[in-house]
């Protein structure tokens, strides 16, 4: 039963902390908002990047779709990982539905992920 209760004041702690922190710095709440939307910095939205970013070989490709999920395919594995992205900017972080995360970024029109280099494909 203590254990319950020092449970409980930890939730409120941390709650009453973010609510402080989000109160006397607006950047505070202002970076966990951008975090969950797929607004850009630079003015480009998620969907601008949406669609199917392929490897040279064809092995990889990463499906992103304009509700901030993605889906990727190995080889024959056509839904090998799933997850979420966000954009910020040309940066891309993933998240996995496992939790594993992954960062990657667009230059010149090249998705640039874990090594890997990724080419948009038109379907």
């Amino acid at each position: 039963m203590a254990r319950y209760g020092l449970l409980l004041s930890a939730a409120a702690f941390s709650m009453s902390l973010v609510a402080a922190l989000t109160a006397f710095s607006p950047a505070f709440g202002e970076a966990t908002r951008k975090k969950n939307e797929p607004e850009t910095d630079v003015g480009m939205t998620a969907n601008n990047f949406a669609g199917l970013w392929v490897t040279g070989d064809g092995h990889i490709r990463h499906e992103l779709l304009a509700n901030g999920r993605y889906v990727e395919a190995r080889g024959t594995r056509e839904n090998a990982y799933e997850g979420q992205y966000w954009i910020d900017g040309n940066h891309i972080d993933y998240k996995d539905d496992t939790g594993f995360a992954a960062d990657g970024d667009f230059k010149d029109g090249i998705l640039y992920h874990a090594g890997m280099v990724l080419y948009r494909r038109d379907n």
